[in-house]
């Protein structure tokens, strides 16, 4: 236990801070869990769930809860795998339109 005023208060500070900035961190994680299962399973909402995710990720950064590249890599993988399903929708709708331009 600290003897120095200050370090009491200090200590006391960082109580506080630890436990707002665990509820932000908490928040994060879970909306991160949230958009995975969402692109998992591929459902109409999964780019808003994602969005959701990219928002609290950059709200947990700007609190400096989490460190600016941390957040923006999560966010590009997030985006990564989005994009990996779209094209992959697109690109499967794609193949027989072609296989038909081909035919004709």
């Amino acid at each position: 236990m600290a003897n120095i005023k200050s370090q009491i208060k200090r200590n006391r500070q960082n109580e506080k801070q630890r436990l707002r900035n665990r509820n932000i961190r908490g928040a994060a994680r879970t909306a991160i869990t949230q958009a995975r299962a969402a692109l998992e399973e591929n459902t109409p909402e999964t780019k808003e769930t994602i969005l959701k995710a990219i928002s609290t990720l950059d709200k947990a950064a700007g609190k400096g809860v989490v460190h600016k590249n941390n957040a923006a890599r999560r966010k590009g993988r997030l985006m990564k795998k989005l994009a990996s399903i779209t094209s992959g929708t697109a690109a499967a709708e794609a193949k027989p339109s072609k296989a038909k331009k081909s035919s004709k």
